[in-house]
């Protein structure tokens, strides 16, 4: 039997849940917290680093800082951009992007470290195209599968423009190389592909196509061979490739429930290698225990709840197929990050999304916080709430614009202007020849709440059979 202080909490977390902008609140409350988490985590494990190397404990740290604040920014401006605006630039910005990644491979364009070229130098500012492809993938190929549902494609028009590109995308990165961008960018196409409505029997086919690619790539270079053989054989050598992972543990060991205390690492003077980057999240559990990890770890499973509660409520295909893929990348890229740390997978070298040191993929990570909070402002609740004066402080504060209406288009439109086109109003018929509004009907009807909830996940693009009944006819 519940007790009635647990039933009075409960009551006022499923009240304040029901509130029409509780996604919104939930998705800034989740990105604050991270980010601060991982500024005061970097501040912690790079302080000996950055002392060794530039005689201040604060060059690396400060570096995060202004890459959060750029973060802030584009977060606001995620916020503010109308979404008609976000798709009629989004092929554009994804061409830009994938031109970053041929340029960033030419010598004296792109800057070399440790035998990759993977970043744009800018000063003391370093700029990676790849974490830039994501959101550009994402939000292309969003829009793109958007429009085929509306114009009712066939599965070879949704895999011939969407996949080859990622697969370039994927290739480009490689080259550089970077396998573990590579991993997260494969994670989006496939997540893109699932949240789209591809059957399941050609999503396995490339899935496991895919695996093996990732299998072979392992394999091929010797850094990558070596991290696969030291996470099947981790004793063969200790103080060689084993020793990283190692370290790791030894790092999560000391820390116990409680951790060592928030400054008080052992492994940070010199005994983890990329500790405020790869492996913060060893530096988490030695300073601030189990404890500390939990709390991060609930709080990507909080990401997960937020990002797929604003997917189901979501009306327009187009926010539905972005948030549900930008969850799914930013959660799996923490799993594997968390994974790797604790000894369940093989080193890849992703990071903690908002947590590691790195300031492309914290500024860019960021970003698309942004977009999946604009996208929870578009929810109809929140629409209707906004539209009716029920800003609430924090958009009066920002001063952010009222979300606009969602309104499905015509087919005809979808491919010519790329789906921006609003149906014409649908004319009633009489009385007389209307069908009687049975359960099931009313219960399919748009715009309820059960038709968001399974309609808007079932498969867009008709069966074969269904086509050539179209054509038939």
């Amino acid at each position: 039997m519940s007790s009635p202080a647990r039933g009075i909490s409960g009551t006022w977390f499923g009240a304040w849940l029901a509130r029409p902008l509780a996604s919104f609140h939930l998705v800034v409350t989740i990105a604050t917290l991270l980010t601060v988490l991982g500024l005061v985590m970097v501040l912690s494990a790079s302080s000996v680093e950055s002392y060794a190397d530039d005689g201040s404990a604060y060059s690396l740290f400060i570096q995060q800082a202004v890459f959060a604040t750029l973060g802030a920014v584009l977060f606001y401006l995620a916020l503010r951009i109308p979404l008609r605006t976000l798709r009629r630039l989004s092929f554009p910005m994804f061409a830009i992007s994938l031109l970053a990644l041929v340029l960033v491979l030419i010598p004296g364009i792109g800057s070399e470290v440790q035998g990759s070229r993977r970043w744009f130098s800018f000063g003391f500012l370093h700029v990676q195209p790849s974490e830039i492809v994501k959101v550009t993938l994402i939000i292309w190929g969003a829009h793109l599968l958007a429009t085929r549902q509306v114009e009712r494609a066939g599965y070879k028009e949704i895999l011939m423009p969407l996949v080859p590109a990622g697969l370039l995308c994927c290739l480009l990165i490689v080259l550089e190389p970077n396998l573990s961008t590579t991993i997260a960018v494969g994670i989006i196409l496939v997540a893109l592909l699932w949240f789209g409505g591809l059957p399941v029997r050609l999503f396995v086919t490339i899935g496991v196509s895919g695996m093996i690619a990732a299998v072979v790539l392992a394999l091929t270079a010797g850094y990558r061979s070596d991290r696969m053989r030291a996470f099947f054989n981790p004793g063969d050598d200790p103080q060689g490739m084993g020793y990283q992972a190692r370290q790791a543990m030894f790092s999560l060991a000391d820390g116990g429930i409680w951790g060592r205390g928030l400054g008080q690492s052992r492994a940070k003077w010199s005994y983890l290698p990329n500790a405020h980057n790869d492996f913060i999240f060893a530096i988490i559990g030695e300073e601030l225990g189990f404890l500390g990890c939990a709390l991060v770890v609930g709080l990507f499973a909080l990401l997960v709840y937020t990002g797929l509660r604003v997917a189901t409520r979501s009306v327009d295909p187009f926010l539905r197929l972005v948030v549900a893929t930008a969850t799914t990348w930013i959660t799996g890229q923490a799993l594997i990050n968390i994974g790797y740390v604790v000894g369940l997978l093989p080193v890849t070298g992703l990071q903690l999304p908002l947590v590691s040191a790195g300031g492309s993929s914290l500024a860019i990570t960021l970003l698309m916080f942004g977009v999946i909070a604009s996208a929870a402002r578009h929810e109809p609740e929140a629409v209707a709430a906004l539209h009716a004066g029920q800003d609430g402080r924090f958009s009066r504060l920002l001063r952010l614009p009222k979300p606009e209406l969602y309104h499905p288009v015509r087919p005809q439109a979808a491919g010519a202007r790329g789906g921006l086109r609003a149906a014409p109003p649908r004319r009633e018929l009489p009385p007389s020849r209307r069908r009687v509004d049975s359960d099931s009907a009313r219960r399919d009807r748009p715009g309820t709440a059960s038709w968001r909830t399974t309609r808007a996940w079932e498969p867009a693009y008709p069966t074969k059979h269904a086509r050539e009944r179209g054509k038939s006819r």
